[in-house]
C-alpha cells in the first residue's frame, strides 16, 4: 500500500480518501457514466468469454487438467444449488444465470485485493486523475445486478402464474381478502425489499471492505524517514496482510450470497399458484 507522491503532497486523509473513491465519470446528473467501473467490469466478463471459450475448445474426457476440474467443480456446485432450489422446474437458464453471476461478482470483488494505489498511481502517470477498480463498490453496479434479477423475478412470475395469478399476489397476500389495502402494501414492501437488499448488501460490505485497505494505508500517509516509520510500517504491513486474508473471504462469501438469493428469489417466481 504505497502512496504516491502527488497524493501525499494533497495534504490530509480526507483528500487521499475522497480521491480513491471517486469515480473517473462523463456526463451529469442521471446521464452520468462512471468510466472505470464500465471498463472493468467489461473487461472481467470478457476474461469470462475467454476462460469459457478456452475450456470448451480444450475439454479433456479422460484425465481433465487442474482448470478443467476446477470448472467443473464450480459448475457442480452452481448446479447443486439450482437444483434444491429448483427441483425439476430450471428452464436452462437458471443455472448459467447464476454461474455467471458468482464468478462474475467475485471477480469484480476480487479487484478489492490489488494495493489501493497501484493502479490510480499508474494511471496517474498517463493523465488519468481518478480511477476506482472495484465496481463492486460502486451503487450504480451492484443496484443495477439487483435490478435485472428484480425483472426477471416479475417475469418468470406473469410466465409462470400469469398476469392476474401475479396481481392476486399482491391482493391477497398474507392477509386474505379481507384486508386487501394491507395486502398491497404488504407485498410491495416485500418485493421491494429484495431489491434493495440484494443490491446493498453487496455494496456496503464491498464499500467497507475499500474504506478499510485506505484507512490502512493512511497510517505511513506522507511519513518521512523517522523512527516512529520504523513501529508504523511494520504494522501497516500486518494489519493490511490481516485484513487481506479476511476480506478474500468476504468477497467469495458476498459473490455466493448474491448467487443464491438470486436462485431463490426466482426460485420464488417458479411456484405455481396455490404451491407451497
Amino acid at each position: 500500500m504505497n502512496v504516491s507522491a502527488d497524493e501525499n503532497s494533497g495534504g490530509g486523509s480526507v483528500e487521499y480518501i475522497q480521491h480513491h473513491l471517486t469515480n473517473m465519470s462523463i456526463g451529469e446528473g442521471f446521464w452520468t457514466l462512471n468510466l472505470d467501473t464500465l471498463i472493468v467490469s467489461w473487461v472481467l466478463g470478457a476474461l469470462i468469454i475467454f476462460a469459457g471459450v478456452r475450456v470448451g475448445r480444450n475439454l479433456e474426457v479422460g484425465v481433465p487438467g487442474g482448470f478443467q476440474n476446477f470448472v467443473e467443480m464450480i459448475l457442480e456446485f452452481v448446479g447443486t444449488q439450482v437444483k434444491d432450489s429448483f427441483g425439476g422446474r430450471d428452464n436452462g437458464v437458471i443455472a448459467p444465470l447464476a454461474l455467471t453471476i458468482l464468478v462474475w461478482v467475485w471477480l469484480m470483488n476480487f479487484m478489492d485485493m490489488i494495493p489501493v494505489d497501484l493502479i490510480p498511481s499508474a494511471l496517474h502517470v498517463v493523465g488519468v486523475e481518478y480511477f476506482k477498480v472495484v465496481p463492486t463498490t460502486d451503487l450504480n453496479t451492484t443496484m443495477a445486478m439487483a435490478l435485472f434479477v428484480f425483472l426477471l423475478t416479475i417475469y418468470y412470475n406473469i410466465k409462470v402464474k400469469g398476469f392476474m395469478g401475479y396481481i392476486k399476489t399482491f391482493l391477497f397476500h398474507p392477509f386474505g381478502k379481507f384486508l386487501i389495502p394491507f395486502n398491497i402494501i404488504m407485498t410491495a414492501i416485500e418485493e421491494l425489499a429484495k431489491l434493495l437488499s440484494l443490491g446493498l448488501r453487496l455494496f456496503g460490505n464491498m464499500f467497507a471492505g475499500e474504506l478499510v485497505f485506505l484507512l490502512i494505508a493512511l497510517l505511513t500517509l506522507g511519513a518521512s524517514i523517522s523512527a516512529a516509520l520504523f513501529f508504523w510500517f511494520p504494522l501497516q504491513i500486518a494489519l493490511d496482510l490481516a485484513w487481506t486474508l479476511f476480506h478474500i473471504l468476504v468477497i467469495t462469501l458476498q459473490a455466493f450470497i448474491f448467487m443464491v438469493l438470486t436462485i431463490v428469489y426466482l426460485g420464488m417466481a417458479h411456484i405455481e399458484e396455490g404451491e407451497h
